[in-house]
């Protein structure tokens, strides 16, 4: 057996002509009899694309051979993962830090101005009809988590997609994203009466850090209602790092034998969804619309109905879910760009481009508001909506690659070496960068209350926000939950108590009476609309947990809590006077190690003190009126 691989090895050798190459690395010639055909491959690969240095320490053969075969592994994978392998990876790296050296802008050239797109206000006529054909559209649809992250930015051990969404229910966000969306697969088919696609599928891109962690939170909780069938968990691989201007790769400083890699960024999820074959299966099956999201965006499917609905309404073959933004805040804004030469794209500019860029274009004033009191460059939000077909046709051309940036951190001015190593990076929202003219990209813009309530940052951080600026920490996340439960409910007719100022973990924030309650419960606007009748009303000390689909509030005078659950097929008629102790708020300091980390990191917890709470597990009629 060995001698038939040193002899097939040999004949690779001559084949590839390697031995002019290999004279630059003498250590890889003298163990090129340990290689596979294919590793002997790779070899002439990085020699050719002057990377010889990843074999200077090399000892002679017979020593840390399986080291040796373990790093072809790794070259392997790196180069499978990326699209047009690693010597395209290298050779736009070397590109890219070149502009990066050379200070070149790229929007030079370019003209901004405002893209078209469709602005909403929430539950007025027009907002309705968008969500109703949205939610008529909902069955052609695929949704896409990017859940790579953990939560450590927070203040948080675990997978991001576990924490809490809110403490009322202690339900977490991924279980949340399903059960949305099986809310809308369920509402959707029944209004398409057996026609098409019955099931939504869900695919999670998932990382090192977080792949089996995610698919044990899926299995111990029975997917949340889903069918495993419906999930797909597609991994993204890291990328090489890069040591200097050359574009020299970085080897790992714990391991000799290995190429230093980070994380690419979640542009990585387009060329997943191709190399997968899910995209070509997903428009086999008649899908029409693949849906993009982030991991800890609590409100997004309250917009994602209207949303899908502007999409299929307007055609659009990109459409970006935005809010608006104030001039210069810190979230890329939504702009169409025309090149002197006449292209033009729209696509996200980051806030710290964005300003320069409209100084250097004729607009003296830079990024400023608009007589709205918002900038007229909308809010991106990093939540996208693609049409399948043309979106496949797109990443046909390009195998799934996104345009990529690099961010070096020069040791000084001369921009000759890295303090550490850096890596190139794509972003999802960057997509629409290589689209034809003819392609139809617009936005969707809606009220931030209803649409954006990042977790992002931890309690320190949140802290230092300046005063009027959106915290984006776990306790803002969970108090805008509230406040647009609460503000829905408003519009619904309900007499809803203003909210008190409280600060936790160093914010101030408005405590709103706790609502919460199941997608299946308030998928949209005429639903909850539909299950309020007569005077409602909720005082400020008050919690409401609605956990079944068919709960009707009416005459409803609630001061403390309320809990309902209610298996499908139970109707309950919920009235009158509710008035009990309720359940109260206590800060916690984020700094005490004896709570939990995902209640720290929020500043409060819930002392459940008195409530009615009542379950209706058997279909039927019921009522309860106290």
């Amino acid at each position: 057996m060995a001698s038939s691989t040193v002899g097939s090895t040999g004949d690779a050798l001559s084949k590839l002509q390697i031995d002019d190459l290999a004279s630059a690395a003498p250590n890889l010639r003298k163990n090129l009899t340990l290689l596979s055909p294919q590793q002997v491959e790779l070899a002439k690969m990085l020699l050719e694309m002057n990377q010889s240095h990843l074999f200077q320490h090399w000892p002679e053969p017979g020593v840390e051979d399986d080291e040796k075969r373990a790093f072809f592994d790794q070259v392997a994978r790196l180069n499978a993962s990326y699209p047009g392998g690693l010597a395209s990876y290298i050779k736009t790296a070397r590109e890219l830090l070149a502009d990066s050296k050379a200070g070149t802008n790229p929007y030079e050239g370019f003209t901004p101005s405002v893209p078209s797109g469709e602005t909403l206000t929430f539950a007025d006529d027009n907002f309705i009809r968008f969500e109703e054909a949205g939610v008529r559209e909902a069955r052609k649809a695929a949704f896409v988590l990017v859940a790579g992250g953990l939560g450590e930015r927070l203040g948080y051990n675990g997978i991001k997609v576990a924490l809490p969404l809110e403490s009322t229910t202690g339900t977490c966000f991924l279980q949340h994203y399903i059960e949305s969306i099986l809310a809308l697969q369920d509402t959707s088919c029944k209004l398409a009466q057996g026609e098409g696609p019955t099931e939504i599928p869900l695919a999670i891109m998932t990382s090192d850090d977080t792949h089996s962690r995610t698919l044990d939170l899926l299995e111990k909780n029975a997917y949340f209602g889903m069918k495993p069938s419906q999930v797909k968990l597609l991994k993204q691989e890291k990328v090489a790092c890069l040591d200097d201007n050359d574009a020299r790769l970085a080897v790992d400083p714990n391991n000799k034998y290995r190429i230093q890699t980070k994380p690419h960024g979640h542009g990585d999820v387009h060329s997943l969804l191709y190399s997968s074959g899910l995209l070509k299966e997903w428009l086999g099956a008649g899908r029409k619309w693949v849906l993009f999201f982030q991991d800890t965006n609590g409100l997004l499917f309250k917009a994602i109905p209207a949303s899908l609905g502007v999409s299929a309404t307007k055609g659009y073959h990109v459409n970006s879910l935005a809010v608006p933004r104030k001039a210069k805040e810190a979230i890329g804004g939504i702009t169409k760009l025309t090149h002197k030469d006449g292209r033009s794209m729209v696509i996200n500019v980051e806030y710290n481009q964005l300003d320069p860029l409209l100084r250097a274009t004729g607009y003296p004033d830079g990024d400023v508001n608009c007589e709205t009191g918002y900038s007229p460059f909308p809010g991106n939000i990093n939540q996208l909506i693609l049409e399948v077909g043309p979106y496949l046709e797109e990443l046909s051309k390009t195998g799934g690659a996104i345009k990529e940036f690099v961010n070096p951190k020069y040791k000084d001015s001369t921009k000759t070496a890295f303090k550490s190593s850096t890596r190139l990076e794509c972003m999802m929202q960057d997509y629409p960068k290589t689209l034809p003219p003819s392609a139809r990209v617009g936005f969707t813009v809606m009220d931030p209350w209803l649409a954006y309530a990042p977790v992002k940052n931890n309690p320190e951080d949140a802290a230092k926000v300046p005063k009027g600026n959106p915290y984006h920490s776990a306790t803002s996340g969970e108090m805008a939950i509230y406040r647009a439960n609460s503000l829905i409910l408003r519009k619904a007719g309900v007499k809803v108590d203003d909210p008190v100022q409280a600060v936790f973990n160093g914010q101030e924030v408005d405590v709103w009476p706790r609502i919460v309650w199941k997608p299946k419960w308030g998928l949209t606007f005429s639903d909850v609309r539909s299950k309020v009748s007569g005077k409602c009303s909720i005082t400020g000390k008050s919690t409401i947990a609605l956990k079944g689909q068919s709960i009707y509030l009416e005459d409803l005078a609630l001061d403390g809590a309320l809990i309902i659950d209610a298996v499908d097929g139970a109707e309950v008629k919920v009235g009158g006077s509710v008035q009990n102790a309720g359940w109260t708020i206590e800060s916690v300091d984020f700094k005490d190690t004896s709570v939990a980390e995902e209640v720290r990191i929020r500043g409060f917890k819930i002392k459940k003190v008195e409530q009615l709470e009542k379950a209706y597990k058997e279909p039927g009629k019921y009522s309860l009126k106290p």
